[in-house]
Order: C-alpha cells, then sequence, then structure tokens
C-alpha cells in the first residue's frame, strides 16, 4: 500500500517502487537457534491455487527471489533474525524461513505452531528509498519490538 500527497508521487512510486528502494530491512523471531551467523537464500517462489507460496531450488515459473540474513540473538529455542531482501517477492522472508527450518514464530501458514507472543513474529523496520521527484534519500526505522526482545532475556 502506497501513500503520497498527490496522485502523481504516488503512481510515481507505484510504477518505480523495486528501483527505487534501496534498502529493506526486517526482523523476526524465528523457531530454533540458528547455527550460521549470517547468510543468503536464494531460489524461486511461486504460488499453487490455493494461494500458498512455494519454494523451488530451480526455476519453475515463479520469481527468483534473494534473501539476506543476520542472526541478531539466540536462545537454545528462539533466534532474532534480520532480514535484507533483495528482492521483494510475496511471503518471501516467511518462505525462506521455513525453507531454512527456521520458521517465523506465530505464523499459521508456514510455520509450526509456535507461537510466544500471541502475533505474526515479523515486522519492518528500515524502508529505504529515492524519492520519486526529488531524488532524495529517505529513510524511515522503527524499533524492534519490545516483545520480540523479552524472548532473549
Amino acid at each position: 500500500m502506497v501513500y503520497a500527497k498527490d496522485k502523481r508521487t504516488e503512481l510515481l512510486l507505484e510504477e518505480d517502487w523495486h528501483n527505487i528502494v534501496y534498502d529493506r530491512r526486517y526482523v523476526a523471531v524465528v523457531s530454533g537457534e540458528m547455527r550460521e551467523t549470517d547468510g543468503v537464500i536464494a531460489n524461486w517462489l511461486k504460488d499453487n491455487k490455493a494461494y500458498f507460496t512455494y519454494s523451488s531450488p530451480v526455476d519453475n515459473g515463479g520469481k527468483y527471489a534473494v534473501t539476506h540474513f543476520h542472526v541478531l540473538a539466540r536462545s537454545p529455542r528462539y533466534s532474532l533474525v534480520e532480514y535484507r531482501l533483495e528482492t521483494g517477492r510475496k511471503n518471501q522472508i516467511r518462505v525462506h524461513s521455513a525453507d531454512m527450518g527456521h520458521p517465523v514464530c506465530g505464523d499459521v501458514k508456514y510455520g509450526n505452531g509456535d507461537d510466544i507472543i500471541g502475533r505474526l513474529c515479523l515486522h519492518a523496520y528500515i524502508l529505504c528509498f529515492y524519492h520519486p521527484i526529488t531524488h532524495r534519500r529517505m529513510e524511515f526505522a522503527t524499533p524492534i519490538p519490545p516483545t520480540f526482545r523479552t524472548v532473549f532475556k
């Protein structure tokens, strides 16, 4: 969903979104202790007729998706992970996390039933893009939800 002060700017944002965004990051609490501190997962994502997104290591007619991850905190049961999207596909983080064996907590569709705070433990916290008219850098950040951090105390 895109909002702007005027229709022209809104349309420019929508039309060129993938080219003007230069950084978008999310944090998530995932099930299990991730061994790797950093990494990249890349594959093709495609929806089936039931609108379930699934991945394939080979081109399946879907869209190529690349997710970079960095572990911020660990416990024996959970990991706090930062995701930086190189591509922005539907359900990309949720599917890639599940593919790695560490589904996002609270994810009823791609998860394992680990609902630790009564909600999906996925939060968009950094969005950076070039303004479509002024071309100035626009950077927005929100804090990591405190409830995510309580899992690691």
